[in-house]
């Protein structure tokens, strides 16, 4: 850690991921893989060592020299899959399954190896399925320990739960979210610091009697992004989805979507397309045949994608925290409708620089005014991108949190 004669110049940052955040292809790998590059282009020292799960497994040769330089990423295999008779004699325990998933013998030594190799100023925790290593830290480092909450994540297992339909998946999910919710409140006091994405999560945590420092970084994004210098020509109208679709919140809005939603347009508007892409599409959903509906999958290029398409269409009936493809989609300046739940966390006005709706009539004539009226269309685009510039870039939100750090490490000098 180098000092000057006021302050901390640079500091040595340790980013523990339970996924490997590159390629950036997901809300959560784009989260923090952004804070990453944030830092670094800020001076600073960040070395990141992740989970590599078989859910989301990357090969290391595969990512790029200059990030694994400059980062000095370090992977762990761990095997994160739900095992039925796993999960069966977890019921008769008292701890969270969705936690002892991510536990893992493996990560926790290369943790101490490199606790032992080097000391850091701030070791960052994204997410909960991280959190268990706290004692770990404790034991071989003095960094502040900071957690990064990409949500309150019990409360998106108890929305979970709320919808559910089927009985004893709702018993069970109740149960889910109740030991969720017990290894989450207890391990609060074990952070030095908690950074929340949202404000609403902010004001939860400090309910839940969280008592240290918080202070809410929303996701940013980098607003020097560019594109291929080639004219892109917009299929006008049309509608998208786009979202990885081995999260349950995305296919349970998209199914609702097309069961309550598509079949009012379809009436009014019978030649508008509906794409949906998206990483992990199950089964189910490649094998839709409804008219007009294009079912794309994964992507190359998800900007040139959203460039390419019309309407923007986030129908989200439950999840926590904050939408990275709806920041995404404004700084390209597309007209986004979502649900207030999709809207969560985001300093957006409906009908101003996105649009707000919550029941399939009101979605319906939503996208059918973007449709009629191409002035209003255009007007929402154009004032996201002017919100996403203005709130969400992600050097200004790095530099904040930067300085968030820095009065927490000179707390002790």
């Amino acid at each position: 850690m180098l000092k000057d004669k006021e302050n901390i110049v640079t500091m040595k940052i340790l980013q523990l991921c339970s996924k490997v955040p590159f390629p950036p292809q997901d809300g959560g790998c784009i989260a923090m893989n952004n804070i990453t590059q944030g830092l670094i282009n800020e001076g600073h020292s960040v070395k990141v060592i992740a989970m590599n799960t078989k859910k989301h497994h990357i090969e290391i040769k595969n990512i790029p020299t200059n990030y694994r330089s400059t980062t000095n990423i370090e992977t762990v295999n761990i095997n994160t899959e739900i095992k039925i008779i796993a999960a069966f004699l977890n019921l008769f325990t008292n701890k969270s399954y969705n936690i002892e998933r991510f536990r893992s013998k493996n990560f926790e030594q290369k943790l101490i190896d490199v606790l032992r190799s080097e000391n850091f100023d701030i070791i960052q925790i994204e997410g909960l399925y991280v959190s268990m290593y706290t004692k770990i830290i404790r034991k071989y480092s003095t960094a502040k320990i900071i957690f990064r909450a990409h949500n309150v994540e019990y409360l998106l297992w108890e929305q979970l739960m709320q919808i559910e339909k089927n009985y004893f998946k709702k018993v069970y999910l109740k149960l889910l979210s109740k030991r969720l919710k017990k290894y989450e409140l207890s391990c609060l006091q074990n952070f030095d610091a908690i950074a929340t994405i949202t404000k609403k999560d902010e004001l939860q945590f400090k309910k839940d009697g969280f008592i240290n420092k918080i202070e809410t970084f929303p996701f940013g994004i980098d607003l020097n992004f560019s594109f291929p210098n080639l004219p892109i020509e917009q299929e006008y109208p049309s509608l998208f989805h786009l979202g990885a679709m081995d999260w349950k919140p995305n296919t349970e809005g998209v199914s609702w979507f097309l069961n309550h939603v598509w079949i009012l347009l379809q009436k009014k508007h019978p030649s508008l397309k509906l794409y949906l892409a998206g990483r992990n599409m199950s089964d189910e959903m490649k094998k839709i045949t409804t008219a007009n509906v294009i079912v794309v999958g994964e992507i190359e290029n998800s900007q040139l994608f959203m460039q390419s398409k019309g309407i923007m269409i986030v129908p989200l009936l439950s999840g926590g925290g904050m939408r990275v493809k709806i920041i995404e989609g404004m700084a390209l300046g597309k007209t986004i409708i979502t649900t207030s739940i999709g809207a969560e966390g985001i300093d957006c006005e409906s009908n101003k620089n996105c649009i707000i709706a919550n029941e399939p009539i009101e979605f319906a004539e939503a996208i059918s005014k973007c449709i009629s009226d191409k002035i209003f269309y255009s007007e929402i685009g154009i004032n996201a991108k002017k919100l996403a510039i203005l709130h969400y870039n992600n050097a200004d939100i790095c530099k904040r949190l930067i300085g968030f750090y820095k009065k927490l490490l000179n707390q002790n000098t």
